[in-house]
């Protein structure tokens, strides 16, 4: 059983920087993406950005690129979301995601595991 557990939210001021991370357990395969998402309240959950999990090819929103960066540690089994330079617009409940295998997508619907989230807030 997959399990995806995001850290590292919070409260941070307009132009600062955070980093957060995800924690998957249970993977048995490597063909397949995992995917930073976000929630802001009364908005569809997006697509922030994406990793495949063997080569580390990264694919980015553009509200995001140039700010955002995907990385991964396969050994320790955990992604990272390096965000710099936040605004209002990026406030809200990120998740992580893992796609079906063989999937490499930006599609809510191609990714079967998720986790928990964790908030992220911008104060002016």
């Amino acid at each position: 059983q997959v399990q995806l557990v995001e850290s590292g939210g919070g409260l941070v001021q307009t132009g600062a920087s955070l980093t957060l991370s995800c924690e998957a357990s249970g993977l048995t395969y490597d063909f397949y993406a995992m995917a930073w998402f976000r929630q802001a309240p009364g908005k569809e959950r997006e697509f922030v950005g994406s990793t495949t999990w063997v080569g580390g090819t990264t694919n980015y929103a553009e509200a995001v690129k140039g700010r955002f960066t995907i990385s991964r540690d396969r050994a320790k089994k955990t992604m990272f979301l390096q965000m710099n330079n936040l605004t209002s617009d990026d406030a809200a409940v990120y998740y992580c995601a893992r796609s079906r295998i063989g999937k490499i997508s930006t599609r809510r619907a191609d990714y079967e595991y998720w986790g928990q989230g964790t908030q992220v807030t911008v104060s002016s």
